[in-house]
């Protein structure tokens, strides 16, 4: 008699199923993650902590008989600066994350094109390919340039014909004010 066996072998190990997923958990959490928040969190907290510094030594000088008084104007004056000032600190702490990376962005660059140039002066197939790629770019920029004043020069001669058209004589001749005004 035959018998067969049939054995079931998963395709993928649990461990490495296990620690993918706890990747993709991470990735996710950081790509959720806004800094401008945490920032404007931040410069809020000092803004207000230090306006509730200045009402605290306002408060100091008091007598002890308006001590809750004191209280309740050092949580007012809190609670304004909260409210105050959570959108321009918010305002604030987006641009300068963003001027941050544009300047990430623009030293990432500077350091990629100094390291392509020092491959292309040890490489002459890469040098041969950058003198290409300007020479390519210069000819599309005059390219571009000639369209430019192709349709300045067409825009230009369609005015003054339609200028012309409105000055003309009954007859259909020009008349003489065309020509100076």
């Amino acid at each position: 008699m035959t018998s067969f066996v049939h054995t079931h072998y998963p395709l993928q190990h649990p461990g490495v199923a296990r620690m993918e997923s706890a990747v993709g958990t991470v990735r996710q959490m950081g790509q959720r993650f806004d800094s401008a928040k945490g920032l404007a969190a931040m410069l809020l907290a000092a803004i207000v902590s230090a306006l509730l510094v200045v009402a605290s030594r306002l408060v100091d000088t008091w007598t002890d008989g308006h001590l809750l008084a004191a209280w309740v104007l050092l949580w007012a004056v809190g609670f304004a600066a909260l409210a105050l000032f959570a959108g321009t600190a918010r305002l604030i702490a987006r641009r300068l994350v963003t001027s941050l990376d544009a300047w990430s962005h623009r030293v990432a660059q500077q350091r990629a094109d100094k390291r392509l140039w020092a491959i292309a002066r040890n490489d002459p197939r890469v040098m041969a390919d950058l003198q290409a790629a300007r020479l390519r770019s210069e000819a599309e920029a005059e390219i571009e340039e000639a369209a430019v004043a192709s349709r300045l020069q067409a825009s230009v001669s369609e005015a003054l014909g339609a200028r012309l058209l409105r000055a003309a004589t009954p007859d259909g001749r020009p008349s003489q004010a065309a020509y100076y005004a």
